[in-house]
């Protein structure tokens, strides 16, 4: 069954107040001041997410679906800068995951597909050595998104990782 044009909307616009509201009031964010920010009823935010859990849990995959989309216009760098950019905005979601069971690596090891064909243009641009598995890319994606994670991670750090990550692969 197709969500009304409304429904749509609705959900949309919750995910989008939801990443700012997590972004700006941190993992005690509530669904009251998500509703507010999304311009609609507390009921309407649980109608589509029953739990806060679920919201949280609807921001990630919709994080990942972006990160899986650029991966069809990007290169490898790139792709590595907006890892680190959605975990960047994503943090405050994952820490009100918590214990509930959501891995970042687990998350991005659902892109492993995206992230080959990126691999292999890499390679084939001579970008990256052709002994370089995939496996070893996924893990470095998975630290840069835990690392941009932390408080100590400035930009100049950043730029400095990635260069030193990317620098590797060649």
């Amino acid at each position: 069954m197709a969500l009304r044009a409304d429904a749509v909307r609705n959900r949309a616009a919750i995910l989008t107040a939801a990443s700012e509201v997590f972004a700006t009031h941190g993992p005690n964010a509530t669904t009251e001041q998500v509703a507010q920010q999304a311009g609609v009823a507390v009921g309407t935010v649980f109608r589509h997410f029953p739990t806060k859990d679920d919201l949280l849990v609807a921001i990630m995959k919709e994080s990942l679906a972006r990160l899986a989309a650029l991966t069809n216009e990007s290169t490898l760098a790139t792709f590595f800068d907006a890892v680190v950019d959605e975990a960047v905005r994503t943090r405050m979601v994952v820490i009100a995951l918590g214990d509930s069971g959501l891995d970042i690596g687990d998350a991005l090891q659902g892109l492993t597909d995206n992230v080959t064909q990126l691999l292999d243009q890499a390679k084939a641009a001579g970008e990256a050595r052709p002994t370089v598995q995939v496996d070893e890319v996924m893990a470095l994606l998975t630290a840069a998104a835990y690392a941009a994670q932390q408080a100590s991670w400035t930009a100049d750090l950043r730029q400095r990782t990635l260069a030193v990550i990317l620098r590797g692969l060649e």
